[in-house]
Protein backbone atom coordinates (compact mmCIF):
# COMPACT_ATOMS: atom_id res chain seq x y z
CA UNK A 1 0.00 0.00 0.00
CA UNK A 2 1.01 3.37 -0.54
CA UNK A 3 2.14 5.41 -3.63
CA UNK A 4 5.20 6.72 -4.27
CA UNK A 5 7.22 9.56 -2.42
CA UNK A 6 5.82 13.19 -3.34
CA UNK A 7 3.12 11.77 -5.62
CA UNK A 8 -0.25 13.54 -5.35
CA UNK A 9 -2.92 12.55 -7.18
CA UNK A 10 -4.59 15.42 -9.35
CA UNK A 11 -8.30 16.52 -8.17
CA UNK A 12 -10.11 16.92 -11.53
CA UNK A 13 -13.27 15.72 -12.56
CA UNK A 14 -14.21 13.28 -15.11
CA UNK A 15 -16.94 10.68 -16.32
CA UNK A 16 -15.37 7.44 -15.12
CA UNK A 17 -17.75 4.79 -13.75
CA UNK A 18 -17.51 1.76 -11.00
CA UNK A 19 -18.36 -1.39 -12.30
CA UNK A 20 -18.86 -5.09 -10.43
CA UNK A 21 -19.37 -8.28 -12.33
CA UNK A 22 -18.35 -11.66 -11.80
CA UNK A 23 -17.50 -12.78 -15.29
CA UNK A 24 -15.14 -9.86 -15.93
CA UNK A 25 -13.95 -9.74 -12.42
CA UNK A 26 -12.56 -13.51 -13.32
CA UNK A 27 -10.67 -12.49 -16.24
CA UNK A 28 -8.73 -10.01 -13.85
CA UNK A 29 -8.25 -12.20 -10.89
CA UNK A 30 -6.24 -15.70 -11.53
CA UNK A 31 -7.45 -17.13 -8.20
CA UNK A 32 -10.54 -16.67 -6.58
CA UNK A 33 -9.80 -15.33 -2.83
CA UNK A 34 -12.19 -16.89 -0.35
CA UNK A 35 -13.06 -13.71 1.94
CA UNK A 36 -11.62 -10.29 1.15
CA UNK A 37 -12.93 -6.53 0.11
CA UNK A 38 -10.89 -6.41 -3.73
CA UNK A 39 -10.37 -3.81 -6.01
CA UNK A 40 -10.04 -4.48 -9.47
CA UNK A 41 -8.80 -1.53 -12.10
CA UNK A 42 -10.05 -2.67 -15.44
CA UNK A 43 -8.45 0.72 -17.00
CA UNK A 44 -5.51 1.02 -19.08
CA UNK A 45 -4.35 3.46 -16.36
CA UNK A 46 -2.41 3.27 -12.48
CA UNK A 47 -5.26 4.42 -9.76
CA UNK A 48 -4.93 5.06 -6.00
CA UNK A 49 -7.56 3.93 -3.72
CA UNK A 50 -8.55 4.53 -0.40
CA UNK A 51 -11.21 2.85 1.95
CA UNK A 52 -13.03 4.08 4.82
CA UNK A 53 -14.88 1.68 7.09
CA UNK A 54 -16.02 1.91 10.91
CA UNK A 55 -13.80 -0.16 13.16
CA UNK A 56 -14.40 -0.69 17.36
CA UNK A 57 -12.35 2.33 17.97
CA UNK A 58 -15.04 4.66 15.11
CA UNK A 59 -14.51 5.52 11.45
CA UNK A 60 -11.31 4.76 9.87
CA UNK A 61 -9.53 5.66 6.41
CA UNK A 62 -6.58 3.95 4.75
CA UNK A 63 -5.29 4.70 1.24
CA UNK A 64 -3.18 4.70 -0.96
CA UNK A 65 -2.99 1.18 -2.47
CA UNK A 66 -1.13 1.63 -6.06
CA UNK A 67 -3.08 -0.30 -8.22
CA UNK A 68 -1.41 -1.06 -11.84
CA UNK A 69 -3.48 -1.16 -15.05
CA UNK A 70 -5.86 -4.65 -15.35
CA UNK A 71 -4.68 -5.97 -11.98
CA UNK A 72 -6.77 -5.84 -8.56
CA UNK A 73 -5.37 -5.56 -4.90
CA UNK A 74 -6.91 -6.67 -2.05
CA UNK A 75 -7.84 -3.64 0.43
CA UNK A 76 -9.33 -5.87 3.82
CA UNK A 77 -7.86 -9.64 3.80
CA UNK A 78 -10.09 -12.21 5.48
CA UNK A 79 -13.54 -11.89 6.41
CA UNK A 80 -15.26 -8.32 6.21
CA UNK A 81 -16.63 -7.12 9.68
CA UNK A 82 -18.51 -4.28 8.71
CA UNK A 83 -21.49 -3.88 6.48
CA UNK A 84 -20.96 -0.92 4.58
CA UNK A 85 -17.48 0.08 3.12
CA UNK A 86 -16.47 3.10 1.75
CA UNK A 87 -14.33 3.97 -1.91
CA UNK A 88 -12.68 6.80 -3.17
CA UNK A 89 -10.17 6.79 -6.69
CA UNK A 90 -7.90 8.47 -8.55
CA UNK A 91 -6.44 8.38 -12.02
CA UNK A 92 -3.12 9.05 -11.63
CA UNK A 93 -2.65 9.66 -15.56
CA UNK A 94 -5.62 11.30 -16.70
CA UNK A 95 -7.00 12.61 -12.94
CA UNK A 96 -10.16 11.42 -13.17
CA UNK A 97 -11.82 10.19 -10.04
CA UNK A 98 -14.05 8.02 -8.51
CA UNK A 99 -16.17 9.00 -5.62
CA UNK A 100 -19.20 9.85 -3.89
CA UNK A 101 -21.48 11.92 -1.33
CA UNK A 102 -19.85 10.70 1.97
CA UNK A 103 -17.30 12.56 3.21
CA UNK A 104 -14.10 11.18 4.98
CA UNK A 105 -10.71 12.45 5.16
CA UNK A 106 -7.37 11.69 2.85
CA UNK A 107 -3.47 12.65 3.00
CA UNK A 108 -1.63 12.83 0.07
CA UNK A 109 1.00 10.27 0.94
CA UNK A 110 -0.04 6.76 2.34
CA UNK A 111 -2.32 7.07 5.49
CA UNK A 112 -4.68 5.87 7.82
CA UNK A 113 -6.69 8.35 9.79
CA UNK A 114 -8.86 7.72 12.45
CA UNK A 115 -12.18 9.84 12.40
CA UNK A 116 -13.76 11.85 9.47
CA UNK A 117 -14.90 15.51 10.92
CA UNK A 118 -12.42 18.12 10.49
CA UNK A 119 -10.44 17.00 7.63
CA UNK A 120 -8.97 19.98 7.00
CA UNK A 121 -8.15 21.88 10.34
CA UNK A 122 -6.46 18.36 11.49
CA UNK A 123 -4.21 18.87 8.05
CA UNK A 124 -6.02 16.14 5.59
CA UNK A 125 -7.98 16.58 2.58
CA UNK A 126 -11.40 15.63 2.51
CA UNK A 127 -12.77 13.44 -0.41
CA UNK A 128 -16.13 11.80 -1.30
CA UNK A 129 -16.51 8.38 -1.08
CA UNK A 130 -18.83 6.14 -2.52
CA UNK A 131 -20.59 3.84 0.03
CA UNK A 132 -20.82 -0.11 -0.89
CA UNK A 133 -23.59 -1.69 1.26
CA UNK A 134 -22.05 -5.73 1.32
CA UNK A 135 -25.28 -6.92 2.86
CA UNK A 136 -22.99 -8.81 5.68
CA UNK A 137 -21.28 -10.83 2.99
CA UNK A 138 -17.86 -12.08 3.43
CA UNK A 139 -16.31 -11.11 0.15
CA UNK A 140 -16.59 -7.92 -1.62
CA UNK A 141 -15.07 -6.62 -4.98
CA UNK A 142 -15.31 -3.71 -6.78
CA UNK A 143 -13.99 -2.77 -10.41
CA UNK A 144 -12.87 0.67 -11.74
CA UNK A 145 -13.50 0.99 -15.72
CA UNK A 146 -12.98 4.65 -18.00
CA UNK A 147 -15.87 4.20 -19.36
CA UNK A 148 -18.75 6.78 -18.45
CA UNK A 149 -22.17 6.78 -17.98
CA UNK A 150 -24.32 8.28 -20.50
CA UNK A 151 -26.63 11.08 -19.43
CA UNK A 152 -26.15 10.66 -15.48
CA UNK A 153 -23.91 10.62 -12.95
CA UNK A 154 -21.55 7.67 -12.17
CA UNK A 155 -22.83 4.56 -12.01
CA UNK A 156 -21.80 2.15 -8.79
CA UNK A 157 -23.20 -1.50 -8.69
CA UNK A 158 -21.41 -4.27 -6.54
CA UNK A 159 -21.44 -7.63 -5.92
CA UNK A 160 -20.66 -10.55 -3.41
CA UNK A 161 -20.47 -14.02 -2.78
CA UNK A 162 -21.22 -15.54 0.44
Amino acid sequence: MGLPSGWRFPRRAAGLAVVLGAPFLSALTPSQALADFRVCNATQNLVGVSIGYRAKAGWVTEGWWHIEASTCKTLIEGALSSRYYYLYAEDAERGGRWDGPINMCVAEKEFKIAGVTDCVARGFQRAGFQEYDTGEQANWMVQLTDTPVAGGPTAVTGTGTQ
